[in-house]
């Protein structure tokens, strides 16, 4: 695997130099369905109501991806904010915006051409139907920016504590990759092996999918299938670990 980027070192830390700052709140009075993002002006349940299935809209406005998936990082819309450790103590804390962070990760997904089946485990699987699968996967593939959105949304669900979610994902694509030849472009397989796949702070699955990729990668007649993505995953929900026994 490549060596992991300095950005994502620090988030692999915990942020050491972050400092918090209390007089800030604007990611969860914001996620608290009281304050209207910017530049957009609409609050979350707004964007969760109506944004849903607006692909263009979420091609093209960039500014909303900084409020749904805040990280202690500062992204390219300066007028959100970068999330406080006050503010994930009290978002993990409340379970109406923890299913709000559930919601907007599904609205990505879609965009993805991607469906949770099971917020426990992670597990995914192709949107429905075909046509519209096709076409997510397509768009994804030939726009690269939003390879960077994709690495601010595993942060974000690794300080919300969802990390358990990543692996869903990360599993997915590889899967895909290897089995039926999709999401297999250069610029996310760079993606994915140098900041996606290191997007997890449990270094015990961060190095089980690292290695996993490298397999994948390596070729040959190793195929990463369907049935062994939906086995680790249950794997790890029974045991605890992807490791086999």
């Amino acid at each position: 695997m490549p060596a992991v980027p300095r950005g994502i070192q620090e988030f692999l830390d915990g942020y050491p130099d972050f400092e918090d700052d209390l007089s800030l709140s604007a990611n969860l009075e914001f996620y608290s369905n009281k304050r209207r993002c910017k530049p957009d002006n609409c609050l979350i349940e707004e964007i969760h109501e109506h944004w849903r299935g607006d692909y263009s809209k979420l091609e093209y406005k960039h500014g909303f991806i900084q409020w749904l998936f805040p990280i202690k990082e500062f992204g390219m819309n300066y007028e959100s904010q970068p999330l406080q450790q006050h503010e994930v103590d009290a978002m993990k804390a409340n379970k109406e915006i923890v299913a709000r962070v559930l919601r907007s990760y599904r609205l990505m997904l879609d965009f993805y051409g991607m469906d949770l089946i099971s917020a426990k485990t992670g597990l995914l699987k192709r949107v429905e139907p075909a046509e519209k699968n096709e076409t997510r996967y397509r768009n994804l593939v030939r726009s690269g920016h939003n390879y960077l959105r994709i690495s601010r949304i595993l942060k974000h669900l690794s300080e919300m504590g969802l990390e358990r979610l990543n692996a869903g994902f990360l599993l997915h694509v590889l899967n895909e990759q290897s089995e039926n030849a999709e999401l297999n472009s250069s610029g996310i397989r760079s993606s994915m092996d140098q900041f996606w796949a290191n997007c997890l702070r449990n270094k015990e699955e961060r190095k089980w999918i690292g290695q996993l990729i490298e397999k994948v990668r390596e070729g040959g007649e190793f195929v990463f299938t369907r049935e062994m993505y939906e086995q680790a995953l249950a794997r790890r929900e029974e045991t605890g670990s992807f490791a086999e026994a």
